[in-house]
């Protein structure tokens, strides 16, 4: 009986023996390789990354459609502490990544338990990296950023990447920027055995309705074809809050892959790109010079088509005089001069000030990164000369934004309050403060639908629109002047009742320089008559 016990309790002794020594192997010898590992796959996984809060756009009934998500997508990353020769390893996995190989070098060289080497793989890419069976680089899955709508809003959007101080995604650019601390969350941490799991981010809600945006952009994408144009800027407003119903410019730019475009590309013109705006201007003048008691609607004076002031000579688009004309004609007929005798009738120091009430020269405070204030410096200088007041009272040397542009009309729709535009569903409406008084705003609207009725081109049966072109020539920074080039905008909003809606359309350096009136007018007329048979706006005129 004793005899045979004694090979079995060998055998015991053997495998404890085994055991002990496999588990120093592993704990002791192997320690750092499988730390490594189990740091990298904790990172791989995702606990430490926070999952990033979504962004939705809002349609007229208040259902949420989502821009900005989150999609798992395959990995390869490298457990640098792992690598035998880096040398190798970067030279046979380069081209499999498409990335260059000294760079590769560099990221693996480095003694870290975790290095993310592609985060969106495509099937290509992870089969070929398991047939290489390298040790030290594996595949995963893992979360990331994913925008469903592609171009769409891009500008307003922005996208995430990584940076040097933070291991998870950032928002860079356009909303993704603005609202990064609420959408990102927060990091886990990983130390000395300890596990405290990443805090996912917020959702965000945004106003810009997607049926309107696609639609904005749609008809501006035309726009921009049809006239071989540089680059194109579309806005929509409700008037009565100040929120942004829509926002787009072209050329956009994917945000899921945001690294094949230019750095220029990313910026959003709305709100980061300023420019003389023209003829347009010739309202906020008139709302100026009316406002303040110093001509009325009825006010006449001669045109002879020429105005001499400091040495220079201005003169109207059509190169035209018309005679005795009322403020309304300058509006309708689009009147340089007229517009100069209303600046100088109201007088430097009163129109200085309606220009800052109405919001010129400042941040209109909208939710996005980025904005400009615009540059009104020339009148603002104790040098300035009347005619570069003149000159100002038609929209040339001075620069705004095109929100600058869009919400001082919006406030002469709602009546003269100046309100903050914004995208956050979850912000108050807020106004800025008035700009003129509610009767002045009804005579300027109506003069503006005057022009619109006279112009034909923006009119839409059964309903009050009003609305101004403008066609200014794109100054020459080099030479001084102005080129022969230029920037097409209307502004207009509508049923002048009760306006739901106020549009903007910018395009610039259209071929052959032709006037607002052949470009921009139909695409505002095109888009206005989708916002009324989207909201089912009821008529407001019975002729």
């Amino acid at each position: 009986m004793v005899t045979r016990l004694v090979p079995i309790a060998f055998a015991v002794v053997a495998a404890y023996g085994f055991l002990v020594m496999h588990l120093y192997s592993v704990q002791v010898r192997q320690g750092s390789y499988y730390s490594s590992r189990a740091s990298s796959q904790v990172n791989a996984s995702g606990v430490l990354f926070p999952a990033r809060g979504s962004i939705f756009f809002t349609d007229k009934n208040g259902n949420r459609v989502p821009v900005a998500m989150n999609k798992e997508y395959p990995v390869v990353y490298a457990v640098p502490k792992t690598i035998d020769d880096a040398q190798e390893v970067s030279a046979r996995l380069a081209p499999i990544l498409h990335i260059d190989a000294d760079d590769l070098l560099k990221k693996i060289s480095r003694p870290d338990s975790y290095r993310l080497l592609t985060k969106r793989a495509t099937d290509d890419m992870v089969r070929n990296v398991k047939d290489l069976h390298i040790e030290g680089i594996y595949t995963d899955t893992a979360p990331a950023r994913y925008y469903p709508m592609s171009t769409v809003a891009s500008h307003l959007l922005g996208f995430v990447g990584y940076s040097n101080e933070h291991t998870s995604e950032q928002g860079k650019y356009g909303l993704e920027e603005e609202y990064n601390s609420i959408l990102q969350g927060r990091d886990g941490v990983s130390e000395s055995g300890k596990l405290i799991p990443a805090a996912s981010g917020n959702d965000i809600t945004i106003s810009i309705d997607p049926s309107i945006q696609i639609e904005a952009e749609r008809i501006l994408q035309q726009l921009v074809d049809q006239y071989d144009a540089e680059s194109g800027t579309v806005i929509v407003q409700e008037p009565s809050t100040g929120k942004l119903l829509a926002m787009g410019s072209v050329p956009h730019f994917d945000p899921n892959t945001y690294g094949q475009s230019t750095l220029s590309s990313l910026l959003n013109p709305a709100i980061s790109q300023i420019y003389e705006p023209g003829s347009v201007f010739k309202v906020i003048t008139m709302a100026a010079g009316i406002d303040s008691g110093s001509i009325t609607a009825d006010t006449t004076f001669l045109d002879t088509g020429v105005l001499a002031l400091d040495g220079y000579t201005i003169r109207n688009w059509d190169k035209q005089a018309h005679g005795t004309v009322t403020m309304t004609n300058v509006i309708e007929q689009s009147l340089n001069t007229g517009a100069a005798f209303a600046q100088r009738k109201t007088g430097n120091g009163l129109f200085k000030q309606y220009l800052t009430r109405f919001g010129f020269g400042e941040k209109t405070e909208v939710d996005l990164p980025g904005e400009l204030k615009g540059d009104m410096r020339r009148l603002f200088s104790k040098d300035a000369v009347s005619v570069e007041f003149a000159t100002a009272s038609f929209g040339q040397g001075v620069a705004v934004t095109p929100l600058q542009m869009i919400n001082s009309f919006s406030a002469i729709a709602n009546g003269g309050q100046l309100m903050r535009p914004y995208l956050n569903v979850d912000m108050n409406p807020k106004i800025v403060r008035r700009v003129i008084s509610p009767e002045t705003a009804s005579i300027i609207s109506t003069m503006m639908v005057s022009a619109v009725d006279k112009a034909k081109v923006a009119q839409i049966p059964g309903y009050r629109l009003a609305g101004k072109t403008g066609t200014a020539f794109i100054p020459d920074f080099k030479r001084g002047g102005y080129t022969d080039q230029v920037i097409n905008t209307y502004v207009g909003f509508g049923p002048v009742a009760h306006p739901r809606f106020t549009i903007l359309f910018k395009l610039v350096k259209p071929s052959g320089a032709p006037l607002a009136g052949q470009t921009v007018v139909p695409a505002f007329r095109s888009l206005a008559e989708f916002l009324i048979n989207y909201y089912n706006i009821p008529p407001d005129r019975i002729d």
